[in-house]
């Protein structure tokens, strides 16, 4: 049984031109993008809180978030998971303590209101306000102040007397959890949630996160053109390399214009998609290499065509195959899992299609310009004939 006929003869590279022209615009429109807007980075880069609650009756997103923005909790982001009976929601937001910029202000106005304060410092980073007393305070009145002021309070440290006199205090801010719990349990007779999972990143966390996850894709791609240049010839490398790049940045434009989290799950996705796409450029490179030693005399450009439609059946089936996996994960998956299946699915179409376009038009090219300069070199060096 045959799906796909063998010997297909498509004129593939006839319109490498345009395919490659399209391609290049939009690339750059992406990259563009990425320079001006930029991702909707998740807490695992952007540093924040996610909080998992499962409630005991049936709640849609809507009124979760609803919910949420009533108690206080306006920048929340409220994503459904598992089945729709399961009542399972994750609220992401920014921040790892409910220290900020905006209420750290207000909580030191609020501590300087106690007496004769100095030295008030807010480090929010660790979300901590330090400060000396002229006079003994008592930690209920420092925890009602701050507090008051809409910050809450995990705990007061009495640090003792300074050497300069006075007394050092040092106050704590709850962690976002605290006030998620806060805003979903306000205005209800009886709880009914349970808060199953915490998970905080510090934004230098996420920083290293994010530096990390595209260093990784970066020596991943290096490692592959190392292996390329070997295996075949440098005029292959680069077309391998090009295609790669072009398969990354059009899976970043899926999380760009989608607006979906870019997060590890994403880095994991791009990595997968960079194997994905050499391992169908090699086997057309393969075959390059093969059809080259059998159609001698023939011009590269119609070698390469031949190699394409004599892969092209490997090439559908095997996209095919994994498509269809991806598939069942789109309809069955959600959150992050959901994601890694588009991005995949985006970077097995594109991972196919740049193989032919973006790969081979590139080897062409460089092997014209090799071609230009050996006839360049040959004419320079031949002598005038004398009369």
């Amino acid at each position: 049984m045959q799906i796909i006929k063998h010997k297909t003869n498509i004129d593939f590279i006839g319109k490498r031109r345009i395919a490659v022209f399209i391609s290049t615009i939009v690339n750059l429109a992406i990259l563009v993008g990425i320079a001006t807007v930029g991702f909707n980075y998740g807490v695992d880069f952007a540093g924040g809180t996610v909080v998992e609650l499962k409630f005991n009756h049936d709640i849609s997103a809507t009124d979760v978030r609803k919910r949420a923005e009533a108690g206080g909790l306006h920048d929340v982001s409220v994503q459904g998971i598992g089945s729709d009976d399961e009542n399972t929601f994750l609220l992401r937001m920014g921040g790892v303590t409910q220290l900020n910029e905006a209420n750290a202000e207000k909580a030191k106005a609020a501590i300087a209101g106690l007496g004769e304060v100095r030295n008030v410092y807010a480090d929010m980073a660790n979300g901590i306000i330090n400060f000396r007393s002229a006079s003994a305070l008592t930690t209920d009145a420092i925890k009602k102040a701050v507090e008051g002021s809409g910050t809450g309070v995990q705990e007061v440290r009495i640090l003792g007397e300074a050497q300069g006199g006075g007394f050092d205090y040092q106050v704590v801010a709850s962690g976002m959890a605290d006030k998620v719990f806060s805003a979903m349990s306000q205005g209800q007779q009886a709880q009914d949630f349970e808060q199953r999972r915490v998970d905080y990143v510090g934004p230098q966390v996420g920083k290293q996160l994010r530096n990390k996850g595209i260093a990784a894709l970066l020596y991943a791609m290096v490692a592959i053109l190392v292996y390329v240049a070997f295996r075949f010839d440098f005029k292959f490398g680069p077309g391998a390399l090009l295609a790669m790049l072009h398969d990354v940045v059009m899976v970043a434009g899926f999380f760009l214009v989608s607006r979906r989290e870019f997060n590890l799950t994403s880095i994991a996705a791009l990595l997968t998609i960079v194997g994905y796409s050499v391992n169908d450029t090699i086997v057309i490179y393969d075959r390059i290499r093969e059809d080259m030693g059998k159609y001698k005399g023939k011009p590269l450009p119609e070698v390469i065509n031949i190699a394409i439609n004599d892969t092209l059946a490997r090439t559908i089936l095997t996209s095919g195959t994994t498509a269809l996996s991806l598939i069942g994960l789109l309809i069955f998956g959600v959150g992050e899992i959901w994601d890694f299946a588009m991005a995949m699915l985006v970077g097995i179409l594109v991972g196919s299609y740049s193989s032919i376009y973006i790969a081979s038009p590139l080897t062409i090219w460089l092997d014209e310009r090799a071609a230009a300069r050996e006839a360049r070199a040959k004419g320079g060096g031949m002598k005038p004939k004398t009369a």
